[in-house]
C-alpha cells in the first residue's frame, strides 16, 4: 500500500527526460548496471503508479456496488481490482525492502505502523461515526436502535483493530444499497501487507541478507513454490482463505523485494519492460493459477518502469495520497448509492473519485503525514543523542 518513495542508489545519467528514459544502452556499463538506468529513489513517479491502482479499485468495486451481482469483467483470470493490488503488493515489495535495509529492526516496524495503522483507524472511525449513520438516517429517518445494534459501531472499530476484517457491518449498515451490510470491501487487504512486513523485517535480522541478494530471491522462489503446492496442502494445512490469499499475494510483494536488492545491476530499460509484460502474460496463459506468482518479477519489473517512464506532476511526486485513496474508495461509493442509487456506472465512479479525493488529501496532510514526519524525527533525534554518561565511581577509603 503506501510507503515512501526513497531509496540509496543515485540516479544514472541519462534518466532525464521522457527521451533518456527510453533510449539507454542495453550494454554493460562502468557503474556495475547490467543494462538500463537505475530508478531514481526521488525523480519517479511510483506515487503517481500507485494512485492509477488505487484508482483502478474503484473502478473495479463500482461493478459489484451497482449490481451484487456483477463483479466485472476478468482478465487473465482476475478483475480489475485484484490486478491492482498485486500491483500495490508489488511496489510495496520493492520500497519496503530498501526501508527494511537501511534500519534496525524496531525502527523499521515503528515506521511500518506509523504509516498504515493511524490512517486506518481513522478510516473505521469516520466509517463508524459518520458514514454508518448518516446511511442508517437516511434510509430510516432516525436513529432509533442504531447505537445499540448487534454490531454497534463502537463494536466495528474495536473488532477489527488488528487489520484483520472481521466485522464488515455498523448496525447492520449500509442498508437500502445493492452490496449491504458491507462498508469497506478494499481493507482485507492490509492484513496481508503487513504480514510481508513482518517477513521482511525478520530476514533483514540476518546479516547475510544485507550482504546478498540471494537471501530475498530464495524466500520468492520459496513462495512461488508454495503457491505451487497449495492446492495439493490446502486440506492438510487447514489455513482456508488466508492460506489463499497469503500464496497468491507473497510472491508478488517478494519480487519486488528481489528488484531491491538486485537494482545496481538491473537497470530500467524499454525493451526489458516490454518483454516483461510478454512474459507475464504467457504465464497467465499457461497456468491462471500460479502463473501470476511465476511471472510475478515481470510484473513487478513492468510497474517500476512506469513508475520510471511516465511523467509525473511534482504535487503528486511529493505527496502520497494512493493509501487514502484505497481505504477511502469502497465506503464513498456505498455513501455515494444511498444519496444517489440512480448514478449509474460512470457517476459512481466520478463522485467517488471526486469525494475519495478530498478524504485521502485530508488524510495525507492532517494525519498521515504529520505522523510519519514526527516519528521519523523522533527517531533520528534519539540516534543523535549521546549516549548516557556512567557515573564515576567512589574512591576507596
Amino acid at each position: 500500500m503506501s510507503q515512501p518513495t526513497g531509496a540509496d542508489a543515485p540516479a544514472a545519467a541519462g534518466g532525464g527526460g521522457l527521451a533518456g528514459r527510453l533510449v539507454t544502452s542495453i550494454a554493460p556499463r562502468a557503474d556495475g548496471m547490467l543494462f538500463g538506468t537505475r530508478l531514481n529513489p526521488r525523480r519517479n513517479s511510483l506515487n503517481l503508479v500507485r494512485l492509477i491502482l488505487a484508482s483502478s479499485v474503484i473502478v473495479h468495486h463500482a461493478y459489484p456496488l451497482i449490481s451484487k451481482s456483477d463483479f466485472g469483467p476478468q482478465y487473465l483470470g482476475d478483475g480489475i481490482g485484484g490486478w491492482a493490488v498485486a500491483g500495490f503488493f508489488c511496489l510495496s515489495g520493492y520500497l519496503i525492502t530498501g526501508s527494511r535495509f537501511g534500519k534496525s529492526f524496531g525502527d523499521y516496524l515503528t515506521l511500518r505502523i506509523a504509516r498504515i495503522y493511524p490512517a486506518f483507524i481513522m478510516c473505521l472511525v469516520v466509517t463508524a461515526f459518520v458514514f454508518a449513520p448518516l446511511n442508517f438516517f437516511h434510509q430510516r429517518g432516525n436513529l432509533a436502535g442504531f447505537w445499540s445494534a448487534s454490531t454497534t459501531p463502537a463494536g466495528y472499530i474495536f473488532s477489527n483493530l488488528t487489520l484483520k476484517m472481521y466485522s464488515w457491518d455498523a448496525a447492520g449498515t449500509p442498508i437500502g444499497v445493492p452490496y449491504a451490510a458491507v462498508w469497506n470491501g478494499s481493507l482485507w487487504s492490509l492484513y496481508y501487507e503487513f504480514f510481508c512486513y513482518v517477513i521482511v523485517g525478520i530476514l533483514g535480522c540476518f546479516a547475510i541478507a544485507r550482504r546478498s541478494p540471494w537471501p530475498v530471491v530464495i524466500l520468492w522462489l520459496a513462495s512461488i513454490a508454495s503457491r505451487v503446492a497449495y492446492p495439493h496442502l490446502s486440506r492438510y494445512l487447514g489455513m482456508g482463505f488466508d492460506g489463499e490469499v497469503l500464496t497468491k499475494l507473497v510472491p508478488y510483494f517478494l519480487a519486488g523485494g528481489v528488484l531491491h536488492v538486485v537494482k545496481r545491476r538491473i537497470g530500467m530499460h524499454w525493451l526489458a519492460a516490454l518483454v516483461s509484460i510478454v512474459l507475464f502474460v504467457l504465464c497467465m496463459k499457461i497456468n491462471v493459477y500460479a502463473g501470476g506468482q511465476v511471472g510475478s518479477l515481470f510484473a513487478a519489473y513492468a510497474l517500476l518502469y512506469a513508475g520510471h517512464l511516465l511523467p509525473s506532476p511534482e504535487w503528486t511526486r511529493v505527496h502520497d495520497v494512493s493509501y487514502g485513496m484505497y481505504i477511502y474508495g469502497f465506503p464513498t461509493q456505498q455513501l455515494v448509492m444511498t444519496f444517489a442509487p440512480q448514478v449509474g456506472f460512470f457517476g459512481l465512479i466520478g463522485i467517488a473519485l471526486v469525494g475519495t479525493s478530498i478524504l485521502a488529501s485530508a488524510s495525507w496532510f492532517l494525519l498521515e503525514r504529520p505522523i510519519i514526519d514526527r516519528v521519523r524525527d523522533s527517531l533520528v533525534a534519539e540516534h543523535k543523542a549521546p549516549p548516557p554518561v556512567a557515573p564515576l565511581a567512589a574512591p576507596p577509603t
